[in-house]
């Protein structure tokens, strides 16, 4: 039963029974914007029999957040990714959280990240060098399947370049499921023998077939390979909680294969065609690249070099932030902007239009790496969450930042990326922010 409006702050008016919910499903990041220049910091809707508050101010996404995170659950779209990921880092809750994290946390120190790097910065080099000047090539698919080479060499010292084409087809049927996840009823969808919940288990089926025989032919050789895989089979928590099962450690690896590959891939997309649209910032990449790496590949010491390149990912990752919205729903009554909020209550906050938000960036709109070359220190620690924020921050995020800056230099110093004229760039908000046609682009040498 939906809580008394006047408890709430105000919000877009519904009709009966589904409330906004059609609007918000027909493009749910437009909706987000208009809520945020209709109504600002806070604002009360409903989507189906679900109260939403939508979250739009950097000090009430922290308190949401960080301070009062004990008083919350996470969102039902995490909820749902349970018949995927089961209780993986994405899934859980609470202790079994906390307790998860500190287990797989010492595979991404600073250490072990230089090592990742070094892999990184290779594969990435000679994922170019299979390029041909001239050719038009799926940006987008390129770059899903270099994340995925990268994810699965560095975190589980596996070749699965041979699984590329599968595990894409299934990562495309499995992140529609999340189109419904927020509908009323989506928990019974999955039994019933609809196409897309048919696509849905074969999907699963593919992604579980590969994880098991990365961790059964690890098991076979019983090599401690000293990466993430080998942590999570030997993990023992210091706590005396033991080890993971092998349910665990098939959750905790299908959860950072997963997240590991499609965040960063969607990241470099959106970042490929900033570029190919502002001829300035393009060329002040181009030049970073030949002063820092002249006429080689770049190598995990090149990072620190590369502030200019790190600094256009940086504004990729503001204007298209691959996970586009955060939720958290409360397990008892909190105080927010002056509101009590019920218990049960979705607080739903995004990326997205906090990025674009006027008040904390200037000219919000437009591509300005530049923008990230100096701190701002007016600018609110949480105007800026591509990762999120605390506890539940990604555990990956220096993985991805490595991964991102190397992956933009090994291919930045050989192509020039063009988009196809006309390519229909379009966004498509499921799970992560991805290019709804792919990302059609020719191929120019540099060299």
């Amino acid at each position: 039963m939906a809580a008394a409006a006047a408890s709430l702050p105000p919000g877009p008016k519904g009709t009966p029974i589904i409330g906004v919910l059609r609007p918000f499903l027909r493009n749910q990041m437009d909706f987000l914007m208009r809520i945020a220049r209709e109504h600002g910091e806070l604002a009360y809707f409903r989507l189906g029999n679900q109260d939403v508050i939508f979250v739009n101010d950097p000090n009430l996404i922290q308190d949401v957040l960080v301070n009062q995170h004990a008083s919350m659950r996470k969102s039902r779209v995490l909820e749902r990714a349970k018949v995927l990921l089961g209780e993986g880092l994405l899934t859980s809750d609470g202790e079994f959280h906390l307790r998860q994290r500190r287990l797989v946390q010492p595979a991404f120190h600073r250490d072990r990240l230089m090592a990742y790097a070094a892999t990184m910065a290779e594969l990435s080099t000679r994922y170019a060098d299979r390029w041909t000047a001239g050719e038009t090539r799926d940006i987008h698919r390129d770059m899903m399947r270099l994340a995925l080479l990268i994810v699965g060499k560095t975190l589980f010292s596996a070749d699965v370049e041979g699984d590329a084409d599968a595990i894409g087809k299934a990562m495309t049927d499995v992140l529609s499921l999340f189109d419904i996840a927020v509908l009323p009823f989506s928990e019974a969808l999955l039994h019933l023998p609809f196409p897309a919940s048919r696509r849905f288990h074969r999907a699963r089926q593919v992604l579980d077939q590969t994880i098991y025989r990365i961790i059964e032919e690890r098991r076979r050789s019983g090599v401690d390979a000293g990466d993430l895989l080998s942590m999570l089979m030997l993990a023992d928590d210091e706590d005396g909680g033991g080890g993971m099962s092998d349910r665990q450690v098939r959750d905790e690896a299908l959860t950072l294969f997963i997240a590991g590959h499609e965040t960063t891939a969607n990241a470099l997309t959106w970042t490929w065609y900033l570029l190919s649209q502002d001829s300035r910032a393009e060329a002040a990449f181009h030049r970073e690249l030949d002063t820092v790496l002249g006429d080689r590949p770049p190598r995990a010491e090149d990072y620190a070099a590369l502030v200019y390149t790190q600094a256009v990912f940086a504004e990729s990752l503001r204007l298209f932030p691959p996970a586009w919205g955060i939720g958290r729903k409360t397990k008892q009554v909190i105080q927010l902007g002056g509101y009590d909020v019920p218990a049960g209550t979705i607080l739903l906050m995004s990326p997205y239009v906090m990025h674009r938000n006027p008040r904390y960036w200037r000219n919000a709109d437009a591509f300005v790496p530049e923008r990230f070359l100096e701190e701002d220190p007016a600018r609110p620690k949480f105007a800026y969450l591509p990762f999120g924020g605390g506890v539940r921050l990604c555990i990956g995020e220096r993985f991805a930042w490595m991964e991102g800056v190397l992956a933009l230099a090994a291919i930045g110093r050989r192509w020039r990326l063009r988009l196809s004229p006309g390519h229909r760039v379009e966004k498509h908000a499921q799970i992560t922010l991805r290019p709804r046609y792919g990302m059609q682009m020719s191929v120019e040498s540099r060299r």
